[in-house]
């Protein structure tokens, strides 16, 4: 069933957002690059791809139901980081922003009756709740290494293998 005009807006928002995610973390994944953190840069990567898995699963929802999926305009904010944990700083902000609009989907739905798109809000919801803490975990631990190097190196050693 084919959602109504205004649900299909909302998710064409949400496609351009994840976008906008992807390219974010690619930006934080060069930032890392230039200083020589090879793991974090490898893990910001990973999620730069997860967030175009994200727009992909959206667009195939909407394609699906006969919607016209549309990315819209992408708008990347300057990033200037100094600190490992300014750029999960940065990461967690840009995730919360994400599960804030994941959540008024739901909301949207609920209120236009589209019992179709529930699924898919609700796998969405989830993997917000589990990237907030993800992230928020390394935030944390960037700030209790506070710029140490050894401790630097060492969490960059333990994201390189994670995405």
């Amino acid at each position: 069933m084919k959602m109504n005009e205004e649900l299909e807006t909302a998710f064409n928002k949400q496609i351009t957002m994840e976008f906008e995610s992807s390219m974010l973390y690619r930006q934080l994944a060069i930032e890392f690059e230039l200083k020589d953190l090879p793991g974090i840069a490898s893990w910001m990567m990973g999620h730069a791809a997860e967030e175009i898995t994200h727009a992909d699963r959206l667009i195939n929802h909407l394609t699906d139901r006969d919607n016209h999926p549309v990315i819209g305009d992408i708008h990347m904010p300057s990033i200037k980081i100094n600190t490992v944990a300014e750029a999960f700083e940065v990461a967690l902000e840009a995730e919360e922003k994400v599960s804030e609009s994941i959540r008024n989907l739901f909301r949207l739905g609920q209120e236009t009756g589209d019992v179709d798109s529930r699924p898919t809000i609700d796998w969405f919801i989830a993997e917000q709740v589990e990237e907030e803490a993800t992230v928020r975990e390394i935030l944390g631990r960037a700030k209790l290494i506070n710029e140490d190097g050894p401790g630097i190196l060492r969490l960059d050693d333990e994201l390189a293998g994670k995405s």
